[in-house]
């Protein structure tokens, strides 16, 4: 009889507890909206089908961030394309009433978020870059050497790059004015220098070191990237990441030197990632056991925990 009673509790406690509702998960619930951007020749969705940040959006909103993916023109310069994501970040305030936004660029992108968190430092409560080219990247340095100003293949490849980007935003569902070769001399030594000298927060001051952690007005700074140019054999891409990555003199992730891509905080700069991964492309193909969807979702866990 004891024994009976017994597992009646049991089965009932068991029950109660199944009955009960699943608890949210809000491991990314920052208290400020998250805002994506893209980086040079990038997009918000292709068809509504093909994200730039593949699969990171849902993740994030799953543990219960407010997530919002911008989209700016894909070739222009740092400040043409930062002008563009202020009037998002506005409108992503508007919406939601929130006071401050948490951006996270990638690439190109990391340079469109420093200039907004630059020219309006009240509206952004944190900024991360990943695999951005602070210090320029040396494939943008070797292409503009060899297109000399005014020249025809400056003008002709200016024409394709600048229609390649119109077809992107059309393809995406936005169009935006396009400059080519202002985008490539953006990413350049010299360009980037040019940016940092009229918006120096979080750039380290030596060749590799870290920048400051926070801003003026108490803005975090963070950055990560990866240094591994081919990490799946199944990933097309991966190929051309190896190729490119013999323009630099430092471990990159293809595209950017591990240096340059310091920021602020540096959370990690040597992930098993390319320059794609770092986004979770192409199609979520990665490095075997590297997820860097785990990465973005840990990022905004941080954010959490400091409060914004």
């Amino acid at each position: 009889m004891r024994n009976a009673v017994r597992t009646l509790v049991l089965t009932v406690a068991v029950l109660a507890l199944w009955a009960q509702p699943a608890r949210a998960d809000t491991y990314t619930q920052t208290k400020y909206p998250i805002v994506l951007a893209h980086g040079m020749a990038g997009f918000d969705s292709l068809f509504g089908v093909l994200d730039y940040f593949y699969g990171i959006e849902s993740n994030l909103k799953s543990g219960g961030a407010r997530v919002y993916i911008t989209h700016v023109p894909q070739f222009n310069t740092s400040e043409a394309r930062g002008e563009a994501l202020l009037a998002q970040v506005q409108d992503v305030l508007a919406r939601t009433g929130a006071a401050k936004v948490n951006l996270i660029g990638h690439s190109h992108g990391g340079l469109d978020v420093r200039y907004v968190a630059a020219v309006r430092p009240d509206l952004v409560a944190s900024v991360t870059t990943v695999g951005t080219p602070h210090k320029g990247a040396e494939l943008a340095d070797y292409l503009r050497a060899r297109i000399s100003g005014g020249s025809f293949t400056e003008s002709v490849l200016g024409y394709f790059a600048s229609n390649l980007g119109l077809v992107l935003g059309l393809l995406s569902g936005h169009t935006q004015p396009q400059n080519a070769i202002g985008a490539l001399g953006a990413l350049t030594k010299t360009g980037t220098s040019a940016f940092t000298a009229k918006f120096p927060a979080g750039i380290p001051t030596t060749s590799c070191g870290s920048g400051a952690a926070t801003g003026t007005q108490g803005q975090r700074y963070y950055s990560w990237s990866g240094t591994d140019p081919f990490t799946n054999v199944l990933d097309a891409s991966d190929y051309a990441m190896k190729l490119s990555s013999f323009f630099y003199g430092e471990s990159n992730d293809g595209l950017v030197g591990r240096c340059s891509s310091h920021f602020g905080t540096v959370l990690r700069d040597n992930y098993d990632m390319n320059h794609l991964d770092e986004v979770n492309q192409v199609l979520g193909i990665t490095a075997f056991f590297t997820d860097p969807k785990s990465v973005f979702r840990s990022q905004a866990n941080r954010l959490k925990n400091a409060g914004l």
